[in-house]
């Protein structure tokens, strides 16, 4: 089956439809129709997925597509000309410019904890762009990708756009096929085989992969804000988010407050029986939520630490200076556990930070511009914020991506349009003059030549 979508979107992109903007933004302006009409089955998909709250699926999932999508559609026309550049005195007389044109077909393979979001979202980008595309949502958020796929058949026909469910070996089937561009989202782990097969055919990539995020709390921080800041963004989700704060560094004069203030604010969010929260959700697969269980073995616990195995429940939970070669320490938590570290020399901060590779994310808390700024430049990582979490993601301008061990490639907004764009560089040349100094015999002076360089 997969040879055949192939085949059928290779013989589609060469027809040059993609190429027509207009045929770009008709069908961008009938995918966002569909979504408007489809956004609360999309609420209920995820709920039945792993209990997302309602208002989380529509703040993180379906309003963030519907805005890259209107953002798309507004702009798809004037992202798509071709930019003049200055012309080199050396072609003179001529004409130069890039022309951004799709490259082919794209495949796009998302993961199960933002499940809608991240497979719509680099789809506007590729469509964008005037390319066709493949989606392979993950198995292990299944009704998200039933309603996905129900979506995309609604929408395109299936030599344009098209669903490809399955588990792992279907993964398999589609990265051996040749592709023209690879859109993953998902574990380091799982990228490497993605970028190993990319390899194979020299096919471009973006991979949005994950990291250890730290969270840096200095003692002059707005202590009380931070704390509700820090809770919101590691919870949401229920920290099953790539950006989320992985772990605290705290000074140890405001760890207390910040403790405190962390337990206050997570019993005001969902009060003192969170798993009967409506606004807090599930672990998303048993295999990640028995690691999370795993993860809090042996570990000293400032708040939480309760489970339940029938809904795959894990409590928000606070783990008091855990060992450096603990499980909890070794890679990233991806759920609703947060290591708190306290540090007294900001020497020790480097010794944490750089026993991780590059963050997706970092964070700083603090009032100090000088702190604020030093940390900022020093440490290598997708993208940051200072004096919040996870805010950087809501810009459209902003692009969002890794670097290093956490991923390559950024997108949202223009760059989601540039990402998937080959900026092909055209020179036209005049024909009523031809400088003979270029062809040979050679009879100029070299030392004219070495001159020459300083006119251009």
């Amino acid at each position: 089956m997969v040879k055949q979508l192939v085949a059928a979107q290779n013989e589609f992109f060469a027809t040059q439809k993609t190429k027509e903007v207009a045929h770009r933004k008709q069908y961008l302006i009938k995918l966002q129709q569909e979504m408007l009409d489809q956004e609360d089955a999309v609420c209920d998909a995820l709920y039945a997925d792993f209990k997302k709250p309602k208002f989380e699926s529509l703040a993180t999932e379906t309003q963030l597509v519907l805005a890259e999508l209107k953002h798309a559609i507004k702009n798809v026309k004037s992202w798509s000309k071709s930019n003049r550049v200055g012309a080199s005195l050396l072609n003179f007389p001529s004409k130069e410019w890039i022309q951004p044109e799709p490259y082919g077909k794209v495949l796009v393979i998302s993961p199960w904890n933002y499940p809608f979001m991240l497979t719509m979202s680099p789809l506007i980008g590729a469509l964008a762009a005037g390319n066709t595309a493949i989606l392979k949502p993950s198995e292990f958020s299944p009704n998200t990708s039933k309603i996905i796929a129900r979506i995309i058949r609604k929408v395109f026909p299936p030599e344009y756009v098209t669903v490809v469910e399955g588990g792992v070996e279907v993964s398999t089937e589609l990265l051996a096929e040749k592709w023209e561009y690879i859109f993953f989202t998902g574990s380091t782990r799982v990228g490497k085989i993605v970028y190993k097969k990319a390899a194979e055919h020299l096919t471009p990539v973006t991979l949005e992969l994950s990291g250890k995020n730290p969270c840096i709390v200095d003692e002059t921080a707005a202590i009380t804000l931070a704390a509700k800041r820090i809770a919101w963004g590691k919870l949401i989700n229920a920290g099953q988010t790539c950006i989320a704060p992985d772990y605290i560094l705290v000074h140890k004069n405001v760890k207390r407050a910040l403790v405190d203030g962390l337990k206050a604010n997570i019993n005001q969010f969902y009060g003192e029986n969170i798993e009967a929260s409506n606004d807090f959700a599930r672990i998303t697969t048993s295999k990640h939520y028995e690691e999370l269980k795993a993860m809090l073995k042996g570990q000293n616990l400032l708040f939480g630490g309760n489970y339940n195995d029938d809904d795959q429940y894990l409590e928000p939970t606070l783990v008091d200076e855990p060992q450096e070669d603990s499980t909890i320490m070794e890679g990233e938590v991806f759920g609703p556990i947060l290591p708190i570290i306290s540090y007294e020399d900001e020497s020790e901060l480097d010794e944490y930070i750089s026993r991780f590779p590059n963050s997706l994310a970092f964070y700083v808390f603090s009032n100090n511009k000088k702190f604020q700024k030093r940390m900022m430049r020093q440490y290598s990582f997708g993208g940051g914020t200072i004096n919040d979490v996870v805010v950087h993601i809501s810009n459209k301008d902003l692009p969002f991506g890794g670097v290093g061990q956490s991923g390559i490639g950024g997108y949202h907004g223009k760059y989601s349009f540039d990402l998937f764009s080959h900026h092909k560089s055209i020179v036209k040349r005049g024909t009523w003059l031809d400088v003979p100094l270029r062809y040979a015999p050679y009879n100029i002076s070299l030392n004219l030549i070495r001159k020459i360089k300083y006119f251009f």
